[in-house]
């Protein structure tokens, strides 16, 4: 019982903290986004996750404001998942996963999915500039399981993230 309600105080103070970074005062939202709605989503990006710690691709390009239906596939045989995400919202959920490496969680920036099954993310993508993702679970970060998304500023529209431009 004494772990069910310790995991549960996590979560909470995990969901709390994702709340509060996705809502960012003063910051007009997420620097990585926000939830998209699928049938809003212009395109399907498919991602491969294997138990080499890798993503296929690795690295993906998105124009600001595109919603973006992300089909996320793990070929290996342990849990994978694909989080979006600040690179130090990601440390910071990782070091936590490292201490609870049981827990259970979800949120609209992240899926999980068990081996040789296939799970979605639907991610608009507001600002220009990089948002990075990984997979979060014990030792899979460490190893090397990250990824990058790089979101083209569209013309005309305000560049408000402070990563600088990129362009394709």
């Amino acid at each position: 019982m004494i772990r069910i309600v310790r995991s549960a105080a996590a979560l909470s103070a995990l969901v709390l903290a994702t709340s509060v970074a996705i809502a960012g005062p003063g910051h007009g939202g997420s620097p990585v986004g926000e939830p998209g709605k699928a049938t809003l989503a212009t395109r399907t990006v498919e991602v491969d996750m294997t138990d080499n710690m890798r993503f296929t691709p690795a690295e993906i390009s998105v124009w600001q404001g595109e919603t973006v239906r992300f089909v996320v596939k793990n070929s290996g045989a342990v849990k994978h998942e694909l989080v979006l995400g600040t690179p130090e919202e990601l440390k910071e959920h990782y070091a936590m996963m490292l201490k609870m490496p049981g827990m259970e969680h979800a949120d609209d920036n992240m899926v999980s999915v068990a081996p040789g099954k296939t799970g979605e993310v639907v991610w608009r993508f507001t600002k220009a500039g990089k948002v990075d993702f990984a997979c979060l679970q014990p030792g899979h970060y460490d190893a090397g399981m990250k990824g990058l998304v790089k979101v083209a500023q569209k013309a005309g529209a305000p560049k408000t993230d402070g990563h600088g431009s990129h362009k394709h």
